[in-house]
């Protein structure tokens, strides 16, 4: 018989195995000898109340063996000279995923990346923390594995109406994520360990006969009649493609402005805005877990908060604990920050998007841009904040209790942003409407978490690339635009994911419409 049950434990005997086992003896009323084997399915933290405790959910074999746990078999076709060729726009999440599962499918994909490989790409995120030089193809934004590369990392999604989540952390796991991703309530990999998972799955793509193009941005689509025929790109020109999937994430405006341009139809789409928190991570922790010391069985503690300020969700967005801050700009004169973590989340501070809903009355000053209202509003933010900021990337940073106070910060704590901070007051560098919500919205979280708002609590401007301001449509069949034929718009750029999970969810549900497509017609 296999049953599934839960053990509550303080965190010092979570990882005892004796303990578990004695537990499961108890708890199932048998004797030593019924249990055959046991495995833990699930680990998550409950934090409510001190003690913290930490709850497994274990599947147990009494009286029978227990099944062995074999991740999602690898069932790639090698595709050199495969009949069909696709061409994949973007290697994010959604990007690698489509390809992944073209290869399953027998389709050849022709990969498209303006960036360059994990590798090269260190190079110009060097020059962007330390020279403040923003490479438009090579930042924390653009390159090898997208936004998600140099990131915390975070798995967590709500997105299984999209598709099998535990397959896509069985692929991760087969190309070098730790194995703990698929039982953890809250999987992260980490920035230090999401480089070379991402170069596997390059690995995995090349070797069965995918092609892959570093530092190749497309400029425009190849259409003929209604239906695309491939993409003409700056270094190689016309790149034919039966199908193009359209994944270059959130931050790709020149391709929002081509399709504008070329009158592919696109939509104005809501998204957030606001700054970036830093918190002393030994002040979460004690928040978080009621004064109780971490120790080493506890992970850095985190937290998720969300108030409705005047008619406006204010919330916390990519929480990082246990992590830093980084500028995360894809051209000079803009000032873009995110936040990740390692694998470890050991770092000394712990930092959150606090970000504001952007709707689109908000963006009526730059209703002439049509579908890219948003992304102008977006985008002149963040060339406000650069040059309050003095036009490097050098960051506007104000404490947040002098935030609240209407006061300028005469000295700021030390940080984690390596290209520096200045004082500057976020109400003269961000909109009035933002910035009264975040006041409401970070005085609600002081109640809710007391010692939040702490002297050393730091805000820093402009946390504004939490999702794509503008949504391009799809048939919600087939999953290709309503008016292009074979153009098939995908994951966190084209609106239909939130993170890395859920953009490749999408990425494979894209790709097996592609299949579906390319079946129907050839």
């Amino acid at each position: 018989m296999i049953i599934e049950l839960e053990i509550k434990s303080l965190p010092q005997l979570a990882y005892d195995g004796t303990y578990i086992r004695n537990q499961l003896i108890k708890q199932l009323a048998v004797s030593p000898d019924d249990i055959k084997g046991y495995r833990p399915i699930r680990y998550s933290i409950d934090a409510r109340k001190n003690p913290v405790y930490i709850i497994q959910r274990i599947k147990v074999a009494i009286g029978e063996e227990l099944p062995e746990d074999r991740l999602t078999p690898l069932l790639y076709k090698p595709v050199k000279d495969a009949r069909h060729r696709v061409a994949v726009v973007g290697f994010g999440p959604a990007g690698m995923f489509a390809a992944l599962r073209l290869i399953e499918l027998g389709i050849k994909p022709i990969v498209l990346e303006r960036g360059f490989d994990v590798r090269t790409r260190r190079r110009d995120l060097k020059a962007v923390n330390r020279d403040h030089i923003v490479h438009p193809d090579s930042n924390y934004c653009f390159g090898e594995g997208g936004a998600g590369t140099y990131s915390d990392g975070k798995l967590y999604t709500r997105s299984a109406k999209r598709g099998d989540v535990s397959r896509i952390y069985d692929l991760l796991v087969h190309h070098g994520a730790n194995p703990f991703i698929r039982v953890d309530a809250h999987p992260h990999i980490g920035t230090n360990k999401l480089p070379g998972v991402v170069q596997n799955i390059r690995e995995r793509i090349l070797e069965h006969g995918g092609e892959i193009y570093f530092g190749t941005r497309v400029v425009d689509f190849q259409i003929s009649g209604d239906h695309v025929q491939g993409v003409l790109t700056q270094n190689y020109g016309l790149i034919e493609a039966e199908a193009v999937i359209l994944a270059t994430g959130h931050s790709a405006r020149d391709i929002f402005e081509l399709l504008y341009k070329r009158n592919i139809d696109i939509q104005l789409k809501p998204f957030a805005l606001g700054v970036r928190v830093e918190h002393p991570q030994w002040l979460i922790d004690h928040i978080q877990y009621h004064g109780m010391e971490r120790g080493e069985y506890l992970p850095a503690a985190s937290y998720k908060l969300v108030h409705q300020a005047m008619g406006r969700g204010v919330y916390s967005f990519c929480m990082c604990p246990g992590g830093f801050i980084v500028p995360a700009s894809t051209a000079q004169g803009e000032i873009v920050v995110n936040g990740m973590s390692p694998s470890k989340r050991d770092g000394k501070y712990a930092n959150s998007g606090i970000v504001v809903e952007i709707r689109p009355e908000d963006v009526s000053d730059f209703k002439h841009h049509g579908p890219l209202a948003a992304l102008r509003f977006q985008q002149s933010v963040e060339r406000n904040v650069c040059k309050a900021g003095g036009n490097t990337q050098t960051a506007p940073a104000q404490r947040l209790v002098d935030f609240l106070n209407g006061k300028i910060s005469t000295s700021l704590p030390s940080c984690s942003y390596i290209p520096g901070i200045t004082s500057v007051s976020m109400d003269n560098v961000l909109p009035e409407f933002v910035t009264k919500r975040l006041k409401e919205g970070f005085k609600a979280f002081g109640k809710k978490m007391n010692g939040y708002l702490h002297e050393d609590a730091l805000i820093i401007a402009t946390e504004s690339r939490t999702s794509s301001p503008v949504k391009i449509p799809r048939h919600s069949d087939t999953l290709m635009h309503p008016k292009i034929g074979g153009l098939f718009p995908s994951g966190e750029g084209a609106g239909y994911a939130g993170g890395i999970v859920s953009a490749a969810l999408d990425g494979e549900r894209v790709a097996e419409k592609v299949y579906e497509y390319l079946h129907s017609r050839y």
